[in-house]
Formats: C-alpha cells, sequence, structure tokens
C-alpha cells in the first residue's frame, strides 16, 4: 500500500512541476491560482512521502519519489512546453527509470 502511495506522492511532484510552468507562463489573477496549485500539490506530494516513509526505508521511497517526479517532470516538459527531445535526454531518463524499478526490486 505504501508503494502506491509514494507513487502518487510522486505523481503530484509531477504535478506541482507543471504547475510552477504554467505560472511562468501567465499574468495576473491565473498565475496566482497556478502558484496556489502549486501549494496544494505540494502539500499533498509531502504528505503522502511522509505517510510512505512510515514503513519503507527512507532513502529508497525519497529516492523514488524524486525520481517518479524527474521523469514526470521531464515527460512533462517534452509533451506540454515542448522541450527539446534528444536521443541523450531519453537514454538519461530510460536509465533514470531503470534506476527506480531497480531500487523497487531491491528494497525490502
Amino acid at each position: 500500500m505504501n508503494w502506491i502511495l509514494l507513487t502518487i506522492a510522486g505523481l503530484f511532484e509531477v504535478a506541482f512541476a507543471f504547475c510552477l510552468g504554467k505560472a511562468k507562463e501567465t499574468t495576473g489573477h491565473e498565475m496566482y491560482a497556478w502558484y496556489a496549485g502549486f501549494l496544494v500539490t505540494l502539500c499533498l506530494s509531502m504528505a503522502l512521502l511522509i505517510k510512505a516513509t512510515q514503513t519503507l526505508p527512507i532513502g529508497t521511497a525519497y529516492a523514488v519519489w524524486t525520481g517518479i517526479g524527474a521523469v514526470g517532470t521531464v515527460l512533462v516538459g517534452i509533451l506540454v512546453f515542448k522541450e527539446p527531445t534528444t536521443f541523450l535526454r531519453l537514454f538519461f531518463l530510460t536509465t533514470l527509470i531503470a534506476s527506480i524499478v531497480g531500487l523497487k526490486v531491491v528494497s525490502h
């Protein structure tokens, strides 16, 4: 169950990075709405991370959480914010995913 919570926490990390990107592109009230979304998703992500670390090793949980956030944020950057897609970028993204899976496999 805590692996599911950790995965959801990582997805909320992607959401707060997305909100930061959208806030950067907007002005006025819309910008403040994106910053509010950032704060809400940040709090949810942290709360779920805290809950997950009650039973999972902190080193593994934190690494997986940041890895999910990093992979998701890169994918959002490519798909939503039209960031460049290069071979090396995709190669290192793949190695990051393999590392996250590896940490899950070897954790107890």
